[in-house]
């Protein structure tokens, strides 16, 4: 990247299956010098062979996504952070879109569009409606990548470390600081918990969810209604 060396935070637990595609299709931004840190969180299958043999450097994290966003995010060296699921992946161009994005300054954050794929003809809707919601409300989710410089990451002091909704939370705070860049180059990530729950019932469990988060419900107690 010409304006900021991109560093790619993505945790993980029990990824293996899936994890040999992801690292291979960021091998071109590893190429072009953005950084791979792989938060490992107590895997018990290979998944931290298999990220230090695609070129990720690997660290050990105390389980939960924010605390393990967190602990890689402190090995990371760049001047720019993004957070990626394990079943998410980056277009091609992401690091020069990323760049873009945050050149001049007006904006310290953002996030991809995302396409969900799977059997389920309606996840194309969802995804939609979930790019719509987020480009009114300025309300990222991790399935969209979200990045941001590591002066905007420090001043809100990291991922909240809480079970659950820690990317909404991150969103709340970040918004204080600008609106987020809304990249319409899709992400693509797993539809699997959809299929794996019901499409329906997975949606109508994301919005109690959120609905009740905004009511002031605990995370922990988030945390076990969707589990």
């Amino acid at each position: 990247m010409a304006a900021h060396r991109l560093s790619i935070v993505m945790p993980v637990l029990n990824e293996a299956a899936g994890l040999g595609a992801a690292l291979q299709a960021l091998a071109p931004l590893l190429a072009r010098g953005a950084e791979l840190i792989v938060a490992d969180g107590g895997s018990s299958d290979h998944s931290a062979a298999l990220a230090q043999a695609g070129g990720a450097q690997v660290v050990n994290a105390p389980r939960g996504r924010a605390l393990q966003m967190n602990t890689g995010a402190a090995q990371a060296r760049g001047d720019v952070l993004l957070f990626l699921h394990a079943d998410t992946v980056l277009p091609a161009s992401a690091d020069a879109l990323v760049s873009e994005a945050l050149a001049g300054g007006s904006r310290v954050w953002g996030r991809f569009d995302v396409l969900i794929t799977g059997r389920p003809a309606m996840l194309k809707l969802i995804a939609a409606l979930m790019n719509l919601r987020s480009r009114r409300t300025g309300i990222a989710t991790g399935d969209q990548a979200m990045f941001m410089t590591r002066a905007a990451f420090e001043a809100v002091g990291g991922f909240p470390v809480q079970p659950l909704m820690e990317d909404i939370e991150m969103s709340r705070r970040l918004l204080k600081l600008s609106r987020p860049a809304c990249l319409k180059a899709k992400v693509q990530t797993s539809g699997r918990r959809w299929e794996s729950r019901g499409v329906w019932r997975t949606v109508l469990l994301m919005w109690r969810l959120r609905f009740a988060y905004w009511r002031g419900a605990s995370p922990e107690r988030l945390a076990e209604l969707y589990r």
